[in-house]
C-alpha cells in the first residue's frame, strides 16, 4: 500500500498517506494511519480494512499474476478494499468486476506458494 492509510479509503475523505508514528505492526508488515482513530478501527479489526489479495492488483491476480498497485486505482466491493495496478487497469477491471474478483479468489493465496 506504499504507506496508505487502509482505513481512509472507507472514509469520506478517501486515501489518505499513513504517518510512520501512527502505526501497527499486523501479518508481518507496519501499517501506517492518517490518525490515532483510524489506528484504533485497524486494530479492532484489520481483516475487514485490510486490501485483498494482500495488497496486490486484483485484476493481474484473476490471472494468477502478482502486480504492484496504485494507491489511487481502488474501489471498494460488497465492503472490501480492491486495489488495481493503474487507473487504465482499473478501468478494465470495472467492467466485469464480479467476474474478476471470483478468478482472483480461486487463485489467492496459493499464488504466493508457486
Amino acid at each position: 500500500m506504499t504507506g496508505y492509510d487502509a482505513v481512509s479509503y472507507f472514509r469520506d475523505s478517501g486515501p489518505m498517506v499513513g504517518l510512520p508514528g501512527i502505526a501497527v505492526t499486523w501479518k508481518g508488515a507496519e501499517w501506517h494511519f492518517a490518525n490515532q482513530e483510524n489506528r484504533e478501527a485497524f486494530e479492532r479489526n484489520p481483516r475487514a480494512y485490510a486490501p485483498r489479495f494482500g495488497g496486490y492488483c486484483a485484476y493481474a491476480m484473476a490471472y494468477a499474476q502478482l502486480s504492484s498497485t496504485d494507491p489511487m486505482a481502488w474501489k471498494i466491493a460488497d465492503g472490501r478494499l480492491y486495489l488495481t495496478h493503474s487507473a487504465a487497469v482499473e478501468k478494465i477491471w470495472l467492467t466485469d468486476m464480479a467476474t474478476y474478483i471470483r478468478k482472483a479468489e480461486a487463485n489467492w493465496p496459493a499464488i504466493l506458494y508457486s
